[in-house]
């Protein structure tokens, strides 16, 4: 039986849906630092991209890199971070430790001169993740940050309406990212694939805010273009989360913001893990709204409410029709709270390096997001107003979204 489930796990990651042949000289070696809960979610959709081949997984607790790698039939376990960085076939580390080991691990890697993808956040202080930029120029090398949602189809048919004028001038955005009374789940029963279960204390720590508002914060600065200041408030409402285990940080399980972009817009984004299950979109404009109810599947369906006067009255988004997906979402072969193809922005910075373009998902552009999700979260202790003070340069969609 253990045989036939590993088999079953390895076919999975080896033989994609839809194969391509890829040059071999194109493809490009990945190795995971940090075998935990969200290394499933990169692994189920990994065969997707052929052009990317894992070769090894490390963590440091080596029970769970064994288990990881038996599963899906992975061909190296490293016993340190330096034997992975001294591996020369590794082109990129994906780096999907604990966020607080999420600096000194992506600095390892890029000293050792090995390109970068980590989860969100960047970093947890904004001086690490500047840090990190400068390293990365400094030493030519590619860094990106999750959530990489931006490049779902979904999105960029969103952005494509956008850029379509589909609700004429755009002045409000607003944004939910809300998850339900998490603490009263039974969350000590999540359990990924391959056996690992749901870090409940270290997520309580981190906070819904730096877990998930990159999620809509990295559409809306692309949709949009740079923030200017960033007005919120964040509060700990559970503070104990009725766990067994005392939590060392209160971090906010409550976050209202408030985004001023260059372009004009304003969004109102909304982070919890205490209102009901809400993770819609909508984007209001002086002719309709375009919306979406789900940011965590990346085939939602995209909408247009149509507003128009009728005598003396203003009717606002009464004409719904839907927007077509500018191409169809892939299989991911699993079901969930969320379906999204995690693996996608580490092959766009893998395409990136084969094409000698910068990634989409650029240094600067995550170095911004994560000051404006950063100040977010800062606002339990601050309670005022932010100027941004970083920028990137416009991004471009993919191309089968022009």
């Amino acid at each position: 039986m253990l045989f036939k489930t590993l088999t079953k796990a390895a076919n999975f990651v080896s033989k994609p849906r839809e194969a391509k042949l890829v040059d071999e000289q194109h493809r490009k070696s990945i190795a995971i630092v940090g075998c935990g809960y969200v290394a499933d979610y990169y692994l189920k959709t990994l065969s997707l991209h052929p052009q990317l081949r894992i070769v090894g997984v490390m963590d440091r607790i080596s029970e769970r890199a064994y288990k990881l790698a038996a599963y899906y039939a992975i061909p190296r376990v490293y016993s340190s971070l330096t034997e992975l960085l001294d591996d020369k076939e590794v082109d990129i580390v994906l780096n999907l430790t604990n966020p607080s080991s999420h600096y000194s691990v992506s600095q390892a890697c890029l000293a050792a001169g090995k390109h970068v993808y980590s989860e969100k956040p960047l970093a947890m202080q904004m001086w690490q993740a500047e840090e990190l930029v400068k390293l990365a120029q400094q030493q030519d090398l590619y860094l990106s940050s999750a959530p990489c949602s931006l490049l779902s189809e979904t999105a960029q048919t969103i952005w494509k309406a956008l850029r379509e004028n589909q609700i004429g001038t755009v002045r409000l955005v607003y944004a939910e990212m809300d998850d339900g009374l998490v603490h009263l789940m039974p969350y000590k029963r999540w359990v990924s694939e391959s056996g690992t279960p749901w870090p409940y204390k270290d997520e309580f720590e981190v906070g819904c805010t730096l877990e998930h508002a990159g999620y809509y914060v990295t559409w809306l600065t692309a949709f949009f273009g740079p923030a200017q200041s960033v007005t919120a408030f964040s509060s700990c409402l559970i503070p104990d989360k009725q766990t067994d285990i005392p939590l060392d940080v209160k971090a906010p399980d409550f976050s209202v913001a408030c985004i001023k972009f260059a372009s004009g817009v304003v969004a109102r984004l909304t982070c919890s893990i205490v209102a009901p299950h809400d993770h819609s979109l909508r984007i209001i404009g002086d002719t309709g709204i375009l919306g979406i109810h789900d940011s965590w599947y990346y085939g939602a369906p995209v909408y247009i409410r149509r507003s128009m006067n009728i005598r003396r009255k203003r009717l606002e988004g009464v004409c719904k029709q839907n927007y077509r997906l500018v191409k169809p979402a892939p299989y991911l072969g699993y079901k969930g709270a969320q379906r999204m193809d995690f693996c996608r922005g580490v092959a766009d910075m893998a395409a990136a390096m084969v094409e000698k373009r910068p990634c989409r998902l650029s240094p600067e552009f995550c170095l911004h997001n994560n000051e404006i999700v950063l100040a977010i979260q800062n606002s339990l202790d601050t309670g005022s107003a932010y100027k941004l003070t970083t920028t990137f340069e416009p991004i471009k969609p993919m191309p089968w979204a022009k």
